[in-house]
């Protein structure tokens, strides 16, 4: 191995073992800042020259990632999603109506909006709602963390990584909604069965749950316009319209209004978010020029990526060792070229995001209830986690491997 492999692999490794583990020990550096670190460093060492490295960031799932976290700032801050759940609470009479109704309308809403935008919004109304009820919020908080996950499967606009995915695999909207919508039903469902089941002691005293919506601010005309909008959006996803061009289209016209101050959609950005997916493209283009010979790929092609249970292992596994977005990034050279290349892409967007939910730190989602319920004053301990995770992730692998494995062929 050259000097330049070396140093490639090295910054390439100390990076994603910097974002698995969350940080740096002795810095303070995050996600974000270990990935910039690492594409400066390709840049630095000369691995990348930068006209290289501008080309390596994909514009378009940067597009659409901004474009879905302005739809969705819009949404919550018209009051949508507080009004819906009102109306759920509403009409849900005991603790396990309201367990499902956690997870049925983050689902839904990780469905088609980006599920770490959805559980931004979704973990404090759930932490409120379970408080002026009386009852323990921890249930309930895995509920909307691993419906989240569950139900983002469906499509390519769920979640971050199915971005990458949906622009890598040019699988049509609604194909990848047609192929994955079942396994993220049936996901949803699993979610349901396994906390009701292993958190049972919550809803041994099923009383009938009536409380009135707390009050809230709800702007109609803001409100009409978003989801007019977002419909518009999501047509023309349906319609095959290129989903970053659809969305960043319907997010400019949102950003047009007298009623909401810009400052107050720009706070809704997750910057550091976008950050790290450039930096993260950057590192593994560095990695890929020098690291990844033929004969390198070929050897991992023998581990039979095309068979649909190993690939969902394999993605699985490496989704819970670097995290999900980087998985997809790592495995997009070993899969490139293989046969029944939409199926291919299907399974990694299914394991890599079911994978989320087998640890606390498995997904940004996760991270982001737990950080909500602990600024609250309400803990969520890994092994309390982990004891619900595992029978949820590795059951939905299996229900999802086994839908993808019955599809049609090319």
């Amino acid at each position: 191995m050259g000097t330049t492999s070396l140093t490639s692999a090295t910054i390439f490794a100390l990076t994603y073992g910097g974002i698995a583990l969350g940080r740096i020990p002795g810095l303070r550096l995050d996600r974000a800042g270990i990935a910039l670190l690492g594409a400066a460093s390709m840049l630095a060492a000369g691995v990348l020259t930068p006209e290289e490295a501008y080309r390596a960031i994909d514009l378009d799932t940067i597009t659409l990632l901004l474009a879905m976290m302005v739809i969705v700032a819009h949404l919550r801050l018209s009051g949508f999603f507080r009004l819906v759940n009102g109306w759920a609470v509403t009409h849900a009479h005991s603790p396990t109506v309201l367990l499902g109704v956690t997870a049925l309308t983050t689902g839904v809403f990780s469905a088609f909006l980006v599920n770490d935008a959805v559980c931004l919004v979704m973990a404090p109304l759930v932490l409120d709602v379970t408080r002026r009820l009386g009852r323990d919020p921890v249930p309930y908080l895995l509920a909307a963390a691993m419906g989240s996950n569950a139900g983002s499967v469906a499509t390519i606009t769920g979640n971050p990584q199915n971005m990458i995915i949906g622009v890598f695999s040019q699988i049509p909207y609604a194909a990848f909604a047609v192929a994955l919508a079942p396994v993220a039903i049936i996901g949803v469902i699993l979610v349901f069965i396994a906390i009701r089941f292993l958190c049972r002691t919550e809803f041994r005293t099923p009383k009938v749950l009536a409380v009135a919506p707390g009050p809230s601010r709800i702007h109609m005309q803001q409100m009409a316009k978003a989801l007019l909008v977002t419909g518009g959006v999501m047509t023309a996803f349906f319609a095959s319209v290129p989903v970053a061009k659809a969305a960043i289209s319907g997010a400019a016209l949102l950003l047009v209004t007298r009623q909401v101050k810009p400052g107050k959609v720009y706070r809704e950005i997750d910057g550091p978010l976008l950050l790290m997916f450039a930096g993260l493209f950057i590192v593994v283009a560095g990695a890929e020029k020098t690291l990844l010979s033929p004969d390198v790929i070929e050897t991992v092609r023998t581990w039979q990526l095309t068979n649909v249970w190993i690939l969902t292992g394999v993605t699985a596994a490496l989704s819970n060792l670097v995290s999900n977005v980087p998985a997809v990034l790592i495995l997009r050279p070993f899969v490139h070229g293989l046969p029944d290349q939409e199926r291919v892409w299907l399974v990694i967007a299914m394991a890599s995001t079911l994978a989320g939910n087998l640890t606390l730190i498995g997904s940004v989602a996760n991270l982001i209830v737990a950080e909500k319920a602990r600024a609250a004053g309400v803990e969520i301990g890994f092994w309390h986690y982990l004891r619900v995770g595992v029978p949820v992730t590795l059951t939905t692998l299996v229900a999802g491997a086994w839908w993808l494995s019955g599809l049609p062929g090319p």
